[in-house]
């Protein structure tokens, strides 16, 4: 069983404008379950397919089966058993050695910027970089799945 431990912020945007973003890559999201004990999720990037199953969150960390599959069946299980959606574009960039993860929402959760860096252990010691604002990594509201069904336009 893979094990995912991420911590999430919220961006500072100004200060994210500035910064120059070398790879990223579209996402097309979709959930067949969004449960808060368990989330199904499929994903298609500009390169691949995913089905990923990951269990409860405790603390910064949650059980995480990731697997590949073909672009094809992406767009099937999107088109035909996803309940819920959302797209984004995430940048990677890596700061002081560690890779973050920056996902730039579009849709009706437009305007959000949120950074995730995957550690591996909770305790892992990590530098936050200059366009990192708070952390949001226990509120459930920024979490991809919520997202889909609570988009962040509606927040205001």
């Amino acid at each position: 069983m893979g094990i995912e431990i991420e911590r999430k912020f919220l961006v500072n945007k100004e200060k994210w404008g500035q910064v120059i973003k070398h790879e990223s890559s579209s996402y097309r999201q979709g959930y067949i379950v969004t449960d808060p004990e368990k989330t199904i999720r499929v994903r298609l990037t500009d390169k691949s397919g995913y089905i990923t199953i990951k269990g409860c969150t405790v603390g910064a960390a949650r059980p995480e089966f990731e697997y590949s599959i073909p672009k094809e069946d992406a767009v099937q299980l999107l088109d035909n058993f996803c309940s819920s959606e959302l797209s984004k574009v995430r940048y990677f960039i890596t700061y002081d050695n560690k890779l973050w993860e920056v996902d730039e929402f579009a849709g009706q959760n437009e305007g959000l910027i949120v950074a995730e860096i995957e550690l591996s252990s909770e305790e892992e010691a990590f530098s936050l970089p200059p366009w990192v604002a708070q952390e949001v990594t226990g509120d459930k509201r920024y979490s991809n799945s919520n997202l889909s069904v609570n988009p962040y336009r509606n927040w205001k």
